[in-house]
């Protein structure tokens, strides 16, 4: 079913796509704040809430399959470092350098990971006035997601590496909190086959790897990553709204990057969350 056909009939297709930031960052650190905008808007949103969880009744809530291949040698990952919205662009381009994948083969997600726990639903959704499944009362952070080959989890290291200042820091700064923290995930965690890679592209950028516990605070100033392992700390796809999103750091990145959330959801590789739309 067309995700367009499915809620274009409750908001125009521009605040779904490729919305202005205000709208979905302006809220950081779990503070929420409406302005007169927002109020007047908050009916559309509503609607668009309520179509969204009757989509959700339609389509299943399972995970879909990332990868047309079943390959063992495909594992999942994830990065994290700051707003998820700037990370998502630079490793689909990193999937396209990389692995030489065409947008239908893109698998890159926003989403949470780090958090021991998920609401009653098995829900991790973004900061919301419902207070549902708050990811940051969770403990999670914000991530992007992937299925790569595994013997390019070294690779894929390196470019996450790369994003960080000469510092060591984020590119972000001013977004404060666990939410935000410097983490990574691999199937085993620091037992990873490949962690010696990982450990090797940390050192090159005199970047240090922690063992992360859960619920972890911060990493600014520290040169700090946590180390997740995947099978205990899962990812925790983001609403599609947050997906293909343009950033605060870079000019927009155009409407042919935006719409590829659309086309995501269409070839199954994003679904419906049930988390409240927007805020």
């Amino acid at each position: 079913m067309n995700l367009l056909t499915l809620l274009l009939i409750c908001v125009p297709t521009s605040a779904f796509f490729n919305s202005p930031i205000t709208s979905n960052h302006a809220v950081r650190g779990g503070v929420m704040q409406l302005n007169a905008a927002a109020a007047n808007t908050s009916n559309r949103r509503n609607l668009f809430a309520n179509a969204a969880v009757a989509a959700s009744a339609i389509l299943s809530f399972s995970q879909p399959s990332l990868a047309a291949s079943e390959s063992a040698d495909l594992v999942d990952v994830y990065f994290g470092v700051g707003c998820f919205w700037h990370i998502q662009h630079e490793f689909v381009e990193a999937e396209r350098k990389l692995l030489s994948r065409g947008d239908k083969e893109l698998t890159s997600r926003t989403g949470y990971a780090g958090g021991t726990a998920t609401d009653k639903e098995g829900r991790v959704c973004y900061h919301n006035l419902q207070g549902v499944a708050d990811y940051g009362k969770l403990g999670h952070g914000e991530v992007v997601g992937m299925r790569i080959p595994k013997d390019k989890i070294g690779a894929f290291a390196k470019e996450y590496f790369d994003l960080f200042t000469e510092k060591g820091e984020r590119v972000d700064p001013l977004d404060r909190g666990g939410e935000y923290r410097s983490l990574l995930g691999l199937p085993g965690g620091i037992n990873n086959d490949y962690y010696k890679e990982v450990e090797a592209a940390a050192v090159a950028k005199c970047m240090k790897l922690e063992l992360g516990k859960g619920n972890d605070p911060d990493t600014i100033g520290t040169k700090k990553v946590y180390v997740y392992d995947t099978t205990k700390f899962p990812f925790y796809q983001a609403e599609i709204y947050h997906q293909f999103h343009n950033d605060f750091q870079s000019p927009p990145y155009g409407k042919k990057y935006n719409s590829l959330a659309n086309q995501a959801f269409e070839e199954g590789r994003l679904s419906i969350t049930g988390c409240p739309d927007r805020i």
